[in-house]
């Protein structure tokens, strides 16, 4: 009998437990449901933070996007605008170096890889050589300026070394010693110094120590200018000037202020023409202006006056 009762509550205990078992996962399956359904449609706070944390980056992101595409355009229609003036002014292309010297550059290379070992060998030996014979030059050259100097028969001082104008950004050099465009009779002529773009009434250096050699007035081709001799066989000019701030038989120190930058003479336009002569000889200026130029600015000074097509008197 006890075991008939105790089959019985079995039994009944067996159909109870089941569906409360369903029952259960029922709720627990809607719960995580439930859950599944709200994290991934409500963010909480953390999330939340996260999730916005870029917004402000990227709304800077997008403007400063906007700000450059208008500056690229501004800058841009300046480019046309000066490709433009550079045309009517001087008749010609802008001289685009850049891409010049990559042109240079890609031909090198090419040619570099259509050679044999052995004729690169021979190249490089070639290349070598010369540069151990500029190399013997220069020494022998620096020997010699520096027995002159040792023995007081050379003063540095006396060498042109600097530029005639302030052009610390070697942005101002507008033609060196070459044939160029004369703007007055649009035909190749050599030009024998150097042109500066600078606005009247710049002030104009001596470039080294030396005696005022003379002055000449307006009404001369190269309008006001003034000739320094620094002795040594050297003598500089300064050409096309708005006034002059020495005399003649004056000396003069590197660096002084001797004249105003003008336009006067057979000038096309507000500037400064400088030559330099040794022994009766132009020289080309670019070449003596060492005292305040780095190898890199020299490069770059020898590029800009390369890239002149034009003089401007």
């Amino acid at each position: 009998m006890a075991k008939k009762r105790n089959i019985l509550f079995r039994n009944i205990s067996h159909r109870r437990f089941f569906p409360l078992l369903i029952r259960f996962s029922v709720w627990v399956g809607m719960i995580l449901f439930w859950w599944v359904i709200l994290s991934l449609s409500v963010d909480t706070p953390s999330e939340y933070r996260l999730r916005h944390s870029t917004d402000d980056l990227r709304r800077e992101y997008m403007l400063m996007t906007e700000r450059y595409d208008s500056l690229t355009s501004i800058i841009d229609n300046v480019v046309r605008r000066d490709e433009n003036v550079f045309r009517k002014l001087f008749e010609s292309n802008p001289y685009d170096l850049s891409a010049d010297l990559e042109n240079e550059r890609i031909s090198l290379h090419e040619q570099l890889m259509q050679m044999e070992n052995t004729e690169l060998v021979e190249m490089l030996d070639s290349r070598l050589q010369n540069a151990y014979k500029k190399e013997d030059m220069v020494l022998r050259s620096s020997d010699d300026m520096k027995y002159n100097i040792s023995t007081g028969t050379l003063s540095i001082d006396c060498v042109p070394a600097i530029q005639p104008v302030n052009n610390k950004q070697l942005t101002l050099l507008a033609a060196g010693k070459k044939p160029l465009i004369n703007p007055f009779h649009r035909t190749m002529r050599e030009h024998h110094g150097v042109d500066y773009l600078v606005p009247e009434g710049t002030a104009v250096f001596a470039t080294a120590d030396g005696t005022v050699k003379t002055l000449s007035e307006k009404n001369s081709t190269h309008g006001k200018a003034i000739t320094i001799d620094h002795g040594n066989g050297y003598e500089t000019s300064y050409s096309h000037l708005l006034d002059t701030r020495v005399r003649k038989g004056q000396k003069v120190k590197r660096g002084d202020i001797i004249a105003l930058s003008g336009n006067s003479g057979l000038s096309f336009a507000p500037h400064l023409h400088y030559e330099v002569r040794y022994r009766d000889t132009r020289v080309d200026p670019v070449h003596y202006f060492f005292l305040e130029l780095s190898p890199e600015e020299y490069q770059r000074i020898i590029r800009i006056a390369l890239s002149s097509m034009q003089s401007f008197d």
